[in-house]
């Protein structure tokens, strides 16, 4: 067994900026970081688009942000957590500039703010399209100074350990050398990100399997609002893979224009922002628009766009097209909407604290009450910014007397069995991304998340039954997750009667 103080289980800018923070205030306590992969992959790292932060108070206001990601969320945000997420904001940039994260700036030396869809104002702070890579960088550059973190990739926490509704640690799977072992702690932060590879067609990289959202389920956390999908509109479409390359949203923002393959404008007949509409009216747009014609995909059309400005602004993406063939000067790029991120997942508070003792919850797998029913495009971020510095704040107040039960902590059971088929678990995970794009997608119909719940009890009881009788790997405790958070998603699905912000359901199709 291995005793820690503080154990964060993730290693995006959520799970980041809370190690960093609680190592610099208290030196002598021991901070473990979990993460599955290397330490800087994670939903962070591919955070195109930026940071919502109000900078500029002549031309934008706190009010602007606040009134902004509340028409997002379709009056099922929590207010009171909306203004202090925006309020609090440009102190939160403050110091990830004080750790080295470099920000683009205009001519005149002040940030370069870009505006995405559902923002009223220019307010997006960003380095170039690349924006989640380089405060990763510059949060792990921090991180891997403090002697009291120890950071172990290619380590996978495959359970909350609890007694009593609280919650002692985890067991971490070290997949290199495939034996669990037991990490107790006193306090667990989950900050595992989104869980994009349910649906296989996703921005998200491909650790995103929703673990800890699916672990804090088991250990009887509250989960809330989990069928609040937010699909982002415009994902590069490449037919022959699973996984999705972002065209940023502050593309349209930048002026590009949504097209059928004829070359329509079709955005001007859903919504008077047209190609700036948020992002769930885009992307219900698009699946409308592809319904109707049979088409794989639409277009965003850069080419009257100022290519010069493009090429500085987005080399990542200009690249990718140049890659793939398409010259954006000339050529309409391929798009399709993609699973981007979840808006629910584990219940926090306003100091991120879960409904289980001495576990927090940070970031994408936090239902915190900001984004409600749709995420306003980039505020995860500055979500994730806010949160760990809430926790972080609440955990070093000096009359805070956290209480550590002693209960015996179980090891894991290591008993030697036979090795998994991973054939057999690689044909169960495709088969269940596929359910999810087609029964718990863009738009759901309830005859189909009927069916969905029915098979996907059969899979959980199918793959439980797999578990007791062999070695158990990475794979297999993804796939469990997977399916555990797609039953959540179809479950709240079916329980949610009225269509809010990304959420919509019918009864049956209208489209043979």
């Amino acid at each position: 067994m291995t005793n820690t103080n503080y154990l964060i289980i993730g290693s995006g800018v959520a799970g980041l900026t809370f190690a960093l923070r609680i190592a610099e205030q208290f030196p002598d306590k021991k901070v473990t970081i979990v993460t599955k992969a290397n330490a800087d992959e994670s939903n962070t790292k591919y955070a195109q688009g930026g940071i919502a932060i109000v900078t500029d108070k002549n031309e934008d206001s706190y009010q602007k942000h606040i009134e902004d990601t509340l028409i997002c969320g379709d009056g099922l945000c929590n207010e009171s957590v909306v203004r202090m997420v925006v309020t609090e904001g440009p102190q939160r940039l403050k110091e990830l500039i004080e750790w080295g994260a470099k920000f683009d700036k205009n001519s005149d030396g002040n940030l370069n703010l870009g505006k995405e869809g559902g923002h009223s104002e220019n307010r997006v702070v960003h380095h170039k399209d690349q924006t989640g890579h380089e405060i990763e960088r510059a949060i792990l550059g921090q991180v891997y100074q403090k002697s009291n973190i120890t950071v172990l990739d290619h380590h996978f926490a495959t359970d909350l350990i609890t007694a009593e509704n609280y919650c002692l640690g985890a067991y971490v799977l070290d997949q290199k050398t495939q034996k669990i072992s037991t990490y107790k702690s006193d306090i667990t932060l989950l900050a595992t990100g989104g869980i994009g590879i349910l649906y296989g067609h996703t921005t998200n990289p491909a650790i995103a399997t929703g673990d800890g959202i699916a672990m804090a389920y088991r250990a009887n956390a509250s989960i809330k609002e989990m069928e609040f999908i937010q699909f982002h509109p415009t994902a590069f479409y490449e037919p022959t893979t699973g996984s999705k390359f972002l065209i940023s949203e502050a593309v349209r923002g930048f002026g590009a224009y949504l097209r059928t393959k004829n070359g329509r404008r079709f955005m001007i007949d859903y919504d008077s922002r047209e190609e700036l509409a948020s992002r769930d009216i885009v992307s219900q747009s698009i699946d409308l628009e592809l319904k109707k014609s049979g088409d794989d995909c639409v277009y965003l059309d850069c080419s009257h766009l100022d290519i010069e400005a493009f090429k500085q602004h987005f080399p990542m993406i200009y690249n990718h097209c140049l890659k793939a063939g398409i010259d954006v000067t000339k050529d309409w790029i391929p798009v399709v909407p993609a699973q981007h991120y979840i808006c629910g997942g584990i219940v926090v508070d306003m100091d991120g604290k879960t409904s289980v003792n001495n576990l927090f919850a940070c970031g994408e797998c936090s239902q915190t009450g900001l984004h409600g029913a749709n995420r306003l495009a980039s505020n995860s971020l500055l979500e994730a910014l806010v949160y760990s510095s809430r926790i972080f704040e609440y955990l070093s107040n000096p009359a805070l007397k956290t209480e550590v039960p002693n209960i015996a902590i179980p090891e894991y059971n290591s008993m030697e069995k036979p090795e998994i088929d991973t054939d057999y678990l690689n044909t169960l995970k495709a088969n269940l991304q596929q359910l999810m794009r087609q029964n718990a997608g863009i738009v759901r119909y309830e005859t189909d998340l009927q069916n969905a719940k029915i098979q996907l009890l059969e899979w959980k009881a199918a793959i439980e039954k797999l578990g007791e009788n062999h070695q158990l790997n990475s794979a297999y405790f993804e796939l469990l997750n997977m399916i555990t958070i797609g039953s959540l998603i179809v479950t709240q699905s079916i329980e949610r009667k009225e269509n809010k912000g990304g959420f919509v359901k019918f009864e049956a199709p209208s489209f043979k």
